[in-house]
């Protein structure tokens, strides 16, 4: 009987984590993919900070380069984009990446195919990781196009480089991290289907 009530408890505290106010995900989310999903945002971003130091003339690199007004907000909106994307990667662990939020007209309260999220997870996975791992071999061989019209290439020693080099890393486990939480979303999201799970709405009653 002990054990009976330990892993019941065990089991709802994993199906509360990563569910928002009023709304449970289809069946339990594992703590491990919630810290994952958390992860993928936080390696994005010491990469967008380095490009506002970069526009801002902090970087210490280019700090004399004749920025036009468009490049500026080019560089700035490209890491909100990439910021972004990786916020998406929380719909693998939240319920509005499983069942569509009752403020969305039309389709609120519908389940969302599988396939819907998983092919796009994905494919995403795939072409960050690609595109990582062509960034640092263009890197390490010295294959880098210069970044602007002066010929200038990214620092190669000094505090710039190694500012460069801390803020970039953490972008080779961009890939990895979402095509592993993509598995563990698609199994979870099979396994619920085979057996049945429940949709609870914001109410907190099943659909």
């Amino acid at each position: 009987m002990t054990t009976r009530v330990r892993t019941a408890a065990a089991t709802a505290a994993e199906t509360s984590v990563g569910a928002s106010s009023g709304r449970r995900p289809v069946g339990p989310v594992p703590r491990w993919a919630v810290r994952v999903a958390h992860a993928i945002p936080l390696c994005v971003l010491p990469s967008g900070l380095w490009r506002a130091a970069l526009v801002l003339g902090l970087a210490g690199y280019d700090a004399d380069y004749d920025w036009a007004g468009w490049e500026r907000l080019y560089v700035l909106g490209l890491s909100v984009v990439f910021e972004g994307f990786a916020l998406l990667a929380l719909g693998l662990v939240r319920p509005w990446g499983e069942v569509v939020p009752r403020r969305v007209p039309g389709l609120r309260g519908r389940r969302i195919p599988i396939r819907a999220v998983v092919v796009p997870a994905a494919l995403g996975a795939v072409l960050i990781a690609t595109f990582v791992a062509q960034a640092v071999l263009n890197q390490v061989f010295g294959c880098v196009e210069p970044l602007n019209e002066s010929g200038a290439r990214p620092p190669v020693s000094g505090p710039a480089a190694w500012a460069l080099c801390v803020t970039y890393a953490p972008l080779i486990a961009w890939g990895p991290l979402l095509a592993t939480l993509t598995v563990a979303y698609h199994r979870r999201r099979r396994a619920n289907e085979e057996g049945g799970g429940e949709v609870w709405d914001v109410g907190g009653h099943r659909e």
